[in-house]
């Protein structure tokens, strides 16, 4: 259900406005002088090609899925299990982690704008504007002042009076350098106890003299075992929700 909406939201840019729609055809054809006809794609085509170039990014800039993902890859890191999960298991629980967290954020865009705009109560321009809301505030929620604050001295604008002066191309670097910094904080909380593992058991190898022997091949079983005791995954799924608890 909540990928079905995440795809019916993408129509709020994909009918970039309902009257127009009617007024521009999506192919024209023009007679040409020697009896030819000569077929053109409409600027809507151009539109909807290039919103479905833009959705990667908009996933990776305007949701939670940056973080998760860095995370993810992290933790793989620490545990040393070299290619285990493989990219694509950590990109799809990133993906669905993402699509958890912004369900409450779908939903009001889904209520606020979408529904509205479908039903033909709500101009394209007025429901664009509601829909940009709840990510601006998700996004707001997770972003630092002083991230803020630094790309707005860079980009040369004043000091913002209030969140709605602050422009999309302000807050979304902002928003970014956030979650890499968080991210990266939670990364290095998860990394601490598996180097603790890995010196433990260097220093004991060391001890008994089998300096030949790799201490990542002996400290892996543990780590794993570790990992599996305090039940892991779920513990790393929990603190990646609860981390963007508004």
């Amino acid at each position: 259900m909540i990928v079905a909406r995440v795809l019916l939201l993408m129509s709020l840019v994909f009918a970039s406005g309902g009257a127009e729609a009617q007024t521009i055809p999506l192919v024209t054809s023009t007679p040409m002088p020697n009896g030819n006809t000569e077929y053109a794609l409409g600027i809507q085509i151009l539109m909807v090609m290039t919103v479905l170039t833009l959705l990667p990014a908009m996933l990776i800039t305007m949701t939670a899925f940056t973080r998760i993902l860095i995370v993810l890859a992290i933790l793989r890191q620490a545990l040393g299990t070299q290619q285990t999960p493989s990219n694509q298991i950590i990109l799809g629980l990133s993906l669905f982690l993402t699509l958890f967290i912004m369900s409450p954020v779908i939903d009001i865009v889904w209520a606020q704008a979408l529904t509205p705009y479908l039903d033909g109560d709500m101009e394209f321009q007025v429901a664009l504007s509601a829909a940009q809301e709840p990510l601006r505030e998700f996004m707001f929620s997770q972003t630092r002042d002083t991230d803020l604050a630094m790309f707005a001295e860079l980009g040369g604008y004043p000091v913002f009076a209030s969140r709605d002066e602050v422009p999309l191309f302000v807050l979304l670097p902002s928003f970014l350098t956030s979650e890499l910094k968080t991210a990266f904080q939670i990364g290095f909380l998860l990394f601490v106890p598996f180097l603790v593992i890995d010196l433990v058991v260097a220093a004991v190898l060391m001890s008994m003299g089998m300096m030949m022997l790799s201490p990542i091949i002996i400290s892996l079983p543990f780590k794993l075992m570790l990992f599996v005791l305090i039940d892991g995954w779920s513990l790393i799924s929990a603190t990646l929700v609860s981390s963007f608890a508004l």
